[in-house]
């Protein structure tokens, strides 16, 4: 296959096509001018006006080839260096829209890694001692159409509301042992105090009782 069948752009298409009528005039003329100087051969004298003629009318026309042919080549060339210039940018988008979708990629992966561990994780909610479902649910029938996640956050808050009322309960049931503890105390030093009163009354009395002892 012609190399000329690859080329598919009109300026370099234009630009082959000149130059091969460029070269085809230029064997043109080199022919014209060996055929004029081999007629003369045997007269050793200028060539004839005719022959000439054709040969400066051949020569005109391959210089407006090859004049037509540089403005080509002058436009191919910038074409060229515009497609060049074009690729390079398309390249860089590509490169970029390629480090991007890499960046991506690696994020997939690491939020596939998390979501793995996330998934695969012992939260400490699974070792809660919470209700049954069956029992929440009878005690609760209208959430028994939520999903498992609401289900198990409900289960959650109510754990969490038991809790909460069992600690002000103890918290209720502290401050009544305290005051008990008081009170109790209280009740010791006043039994104390009580036992060294008698104590002293005691002691008191002791000389009224020998004085009742001699009486009698």
């Amino acid at each position: 296959m012609a190399i000329d069948a690859h080329i598919t752009d009109p300026s370099l298409a234009s630009a082959v096509e000149t130059s091969g009528a460029a070269r085809e005039q230029a064997q043109t003329l080199v022919d014209l001018v060996a055929q004029a100087i081999a007629a003369n051969a045997n007269t050793n004298g200028p060539l004839p006006a005719d022959a000439l003629i054709e040969i400066s009318k051949q020569q005109k026309l391959l210089n407006t080839n090859l004049a037509h042919l540089r403005g080509l080549h002058r436009t191919a060339h910038f074409r060229a260096r515009e497609t060049k210039s074009q690729t390079a940018e398309a390249r860089h988008e590509v490169d970029v829209l390629h480090l991007q979708l890499q960046n991506l990629y690696y994020e997939q992966r690491h939020l596939e890694g998390e979501i793995a561990a996330c998934e695969g994780f012992d939260h400490t909610y699974q070792l809660l001692p919470l209700v049954p479902v069956e029992e929440f649910l009878s005690q609760h029938p209208e959430h028994a159409d939520a999903d498992e996640n609401a289900l198990m956050v409900m289960r959650i808050n109510h754990e969490r509301a038991e809790r909460e009322t069992l600690e002000q309960q103890r918290l209720e049931l502290q401050k009544r042992k305290q005051k008990l503890i008081a009170e109790n105390k209280k009740r010791r030093d006043d039994l104390a105090n009580l036992d060294k009163d008698l104590e002293k009354f005691i002691d008191a009395a002791k000389p009224i009782q020998k004085m009742f002892e001699k009486v009698v």
